[in-house]
């Protein structure tokens, strides 16, 4: 039976989030490809037919670029995972990014292996706003009371001057790995407690 050019066609895949658009680099013509593609054209390139190629995140969509951030390009498979994961996951939150970039860029987990039981077993405190001083105050208050709730109602009790929450000291310490987050023009704080 003979294959017709349809037959040999690659099925195309899609994708199910916006993973951002990507530039790249065309081995063949050994130069840039001149327009910036979407994630679906990244995975669906055909590197016989277009030539080897590679590709990176443009930036227009920070948190995908955020998880690929150690990588100098990322292939078709990478993409597709992610986009699994997130599907498994339920949504495309910005926090389900921000723990798969901490278990990615932080632990060195491989997304091709990552699990959504990784991923919704980290136990992580994501804070989001415009300023890292805020966002350092609010996390620091909000675990003082999570963590130590007996010593945080006697500091909020206790209207003397001389007792001091020092929220730098308490975040820094050895109980917490903290990562600040640039997310384009948004910013997010990651605690997780050791």
């Amino acid at each position: 039976m003979e294959q017709t050019s349809a037959d040999t066609e690659r099925e195309r895949i899609t994708l199910c989030f916006n993973l951002g658009t990507f530039e790249g680099f065309n081995f063949r013509v050994n130069g840039a490809i001149e327009r910036t593609l979407t994630a679906d054209e990244v995975v669906n390139w055909d590197h016989d037919k277009n030539g080897e190629a590679e590709f990176w995140p443009s930036g227009d969509k920070a948190e995908v670029a955020l998880v690929f951030s150690g990588k100098s390009a990322v292939c078709a498979g990478e993409l597709i995972a992610l986009d699994r994961l997130l599907k498994e996951l339920g949504e495309a939150s910005s926090v389900d990014y921000l723990r798969i970039y901490w278990l990615i860029q932080v632990c060195g987990e491989d997304i091709g292996n990552l699990t959504t039981e990784k991923v919704e077993d980290l136990f992580a405190h994501v804070f989001e706003g415009t300023s890292f001083l805020d966002l350092r105050k609010e996390a620091a208050y909000e675990l003082f009371e999570l963590y130590h709730p007996e010593a945080y109602k006697v500091w909020e009790s206790c209207h003397c001057d001389g007792l001091i929450f020092d929220e730098d000291r308490f975040l820094d310490s050895p109980s917490f790995s903290v990562e600040e987050v640039v997310l384009g023009d948004r910013k997010a704080l990651i605690v997780v407690p050791q």
